[in-house]
């Protein structure tokens, strides 16, 4: 063999490489991403001092897995969503009223093991009537 075709030969070397890195960026991507992709909106009745939480779309969602929670105490919020599954069109009322004049209200998420958290979507709330 003459030592220039050594050099020159280097079929299925870069498809190899490439398709390992493509394997290993995929691995890693899905263990970071596990957090559900789904939007929610918020209609606040000023009156009641509730607000209405609904999914709008993107994933499911377990409601087992999503809390409510306001930044006023107690933190946790009661949101029946009265489903097995959290669907685009489903919403709750919190209840009972918020104690707070203004805060935020966040809609978390925790994977069934714990070892996942986040926040899905959070609203401030204002019902000062300013």
């Amino acid at each position: 063999m003459k030592l220039n075709e050594l050099f020159a030969d280097d079929d299925a070397v870069s498809p190899v490489i490439g398709v390992i890195l493509m394997v290993a960026i995929t691995v890693i991507l899905a263990a970071v991403i596990t957090e559900p992709q789904a939007q929610f909106s918020f209609d606040a009745d000023t009156d009641a001092e509730t607000i209405t939480v609904t999914h709008d779309g993107g994933q499911p969602v377990d409601p087992d897995n999503v809390e409510v929670i306001a930044s006023s105490a107690p933190p946790e919020v009661s949101c029946d969503w009265g489903v097995s599954e959290i669907t685009a069109g489903n919403s709750c009322t919190t209840d009972p009223a918020l104690s707070d004049e203004e805060g935020t209200l966040r809609v978390t998420w925790e994977s069934d093991d714990g070892s996942q958290t986040g926040t899905l979507a959070d609203y401030e709330y204002d019902f000062t009537g300013s």
